[in-house]
């Protein structure tokens, strides 16, 4: 095994990446997008679409499936008391394949798609697993691919083109020199037009006359959502963190002035407010509240002081900047453990009631964060003394404690601070990739090592990585990631309330597991891996490295997808799966 450790030099170097990559983008209006966030691009047309309003209810086909999607059939299951629609990629054996008992289930890693199990006919991972006799499917999790929200059919076919649409302009521009932000309808947009006005034209105060009426109902807008809405955003208490930044922000403009203690004041009151059960006369008091906020703002603009010279049009956009940062918080609101608990169940009962396997179990298989999610439906179940329904799990790059490791996840540890949750409320990681492609892959590659992150040299050919760079990412939201940083302390991966950690219940399983670690993965190294797989019942588990001293050697997607998975990990795959479906 070969053990990496991550220079610190490196690691300043991966942040100022991320912040041109973010400052690339920047210039976009986030208010802007089509109805999706980051999608993926695939290029071969197939069959048919199947819609489900319920999990059992009877799909409806379309003539023709989006062109990005690759898949056999493509088929949408919706999550209860939710708009959102999770797309299964659906991949049939041939009628030559050994027979399977048991259907296969694929999940992805935190912030991607399907693409990266099926990047091309010949190292398709999926392809694979399908040509080998397996049913297999592909999950994609809420705000990734294919996964739309959509009351309808012809919704959630309008939202599936628009996304084929905008990723194959994007990676159209980037192949022809262009950068993402020409682009226009760039994927890193959050917003509809119809969601929120373009500011500039008709927004409440900046290049308009002042108008005092709607700067107090935007100010009560935004401090009744936050007590309404973002009250459990991260945990108990952390509304008041984000109601604070505002007031920071305000407080800032008056600092200084006779006007700062009354601000003090009317401050003081609102945060008291915003801790307290919402009814119709708390309303009240916030927006009187907000009247007194910004009476105190315009008696600093009468005053002489320069200070307070176009004092409205400042707080106005203070107070824009602000409502856009909450409607990012608010839309991209869902973490971890609604996966586990809502999109991984409501996937594995729609697949079983489609393939109806005999002892209605599926097998799963699940690279980085989908391995992460097996390994605590694992744990969960062992905990509540339930059968998880799999008959044998495959991990690949996965692991619930990197606290002993080298990961390069480690420079997600800021988004731990609640408050930086709010600077950055998603992380836009496929728009900052596609940005940052032409610096890593045409001279004078000043970013080539970020290919490393993704490949090791000469894994994958610069083609499918391309493909994957280019279509596999989409938007994260800081809640997702503030939850998977739980991961770098001490008892690993907790739930949302920080109460359960599922290393704790690991050794309960009574599922076999096959962990696979990659010896050149920077992401999840290979003594991350073991640190999870030492949990486990050492007669259920296997645990394998691939890469050699001399090479080949194996980085963090080249086990789904680099030159030689086909011949060296997926029959490992397949011995192991065709053992436990028997």
């Amino acid at each position: 095994m070969c053990t990496l450790h991550f220079p610190v030099q490196m690691q300043s170097d991966i942040r100022t990446a991320l912040h041109v990559a973010f400052s690339s983008i920047g210039s976009l209006s986030p208010f802007r997008r089509s109805t999706l966030t980051l999608p993926p691009r695939c290029l071969r047309p197939a069959a048919s679409l199947g819609l489900l309003s319920r999990p059992f209810s009877t799909s409806a086909s379309l003539p023709d499936k989006p062109s990005i999607c690759t898949a056999d059939e493509l088929h949408y299951v919706s999550l209860p008391n939710s708009h959102w629609r999770l797309a299964l990629w659906r991949y049939h054996p041939p009628p030559q394949a050994t027979p399977r008992n048991h259907p296969l289930l694929l999940l992805s890693g935190v912030g991607t798609n399907a693409i990266g199990y099926d990047l091309s006919p010949e190292s398709s991972f999926a392809r694979y697993m399908s040509g080998q006799g397996f049913d297999t499917w592909i999950l994609e999790v809420r705000g990734a691919g294919l996964s739309v929200q959509g009351s309808n059919f012809k919704q959630i076919k309008e939202s599936a083109n628009a996304v084929s649409e905008q990723m194959e302009a994007v990676a159209k521009g980037v192949t022809n020199g262009m950068s993402p932000v020409q682009q226009p309808n760039n994927v890193s947009d959050t917003l509809s037009d119809s969601e929120i006005s373009h500011f500039g034209q008709d927004s409440i105060g900046i290049a308009t006359a002042w108008d005092e009426s709607k700067l107090v109902s935007k100010l009560t807008e935004i401090l009744m959502r936050l007590s309404e809405r973002l009250s459990g955003f991260l945990s108990d208490g952390q509304s008041r963190l984000i109601s604070a930044k505002l007031f920071d922000q305000i407080s800032n403009l008056l600092e200084g002035s006779q006007l700062s203690d009354r601000f003090e004041e009317v401050r003081a009151n609102l945060s008291n407010l915003l801790e307290k059960q919402q009814n119709s006369g708390i309303t009240s008091q916030i927006r009187d509240l907000s009247q007194r906020l910004v009476n105190i703002i315009e008696e600093g603009q009468r005053s002489v002081s320069p200070q307070f010279i176009d004092m409205q049009e400042r707080l106005s956009s203070t107070i824009e900047d602000f409502q856009k940062q909450l409607d990012l918080i608010v839309k991209y609101d869902w973490d971890f453990d609604h996966y586990l608990e809502e999109d991984v169940p409501a996937a594995m009962e729609y697949i079983r009631a489609h393939t109806k396997p005999k002892d209605g179990k599926l097998l799963a298989v699940g690279h980085s964060m989908g391995g992460i999610l097996l390994y605590a439906k694992l744990a969960r179940c062992g905990f509540e003394g339930r059968e998880p329904e799999l008959k044998a799990v495959v991990t690949l790059a996965s692991s619930l404690d990197y606290t002993s490791s080298s990961s390069t996840l480690k420079l997600l540890l800021p988004l731990a601070d609640p408050a930086q949750a709010l600077n950055v409320p998603v992380v836009p990681l496929g728009a900052m990739l596609a940005a940052a492609y032409p610096l890593s892959s045409r001279p004078p590659y000043v970013l080539a090592w970020l290919n490393n992150l993704i490949s090791a040299e000469d894994m994958m050919h610069p083609e499918l990585l391309k493909k994957l760079v280019l279509n596999n990412f989409c938007t994260i939201p800081a809640k997702l990631l503030l939850q998977l940083t739980s991961a770098f302390r001490e008892r690993g991966l907790c739930d949302r309330n920080g109460k359960f950690f599922f290393k704790d219940h690991l050794h309960k399983s009574n599922v076999p597991v096959l962990a696979i670690a990659g010896d050149q993965d920077l992401i999840c190294p290979p003594e991350a891996v073991e640190e999870t797989v030492k949990l486990l019942p050492r007669n259920l588990v296997t645990y394998k490295i691939f890469g050699e001293h001399q090479g080949p050697h194996y980085a963090h997607y080249d086990l789904v997808g680099g030159r030689l998975a086909v011949e060296q990990v997926y029959p490992c795959i397949i011995q192991f799966l065709s053992q436990h479906d028997d």
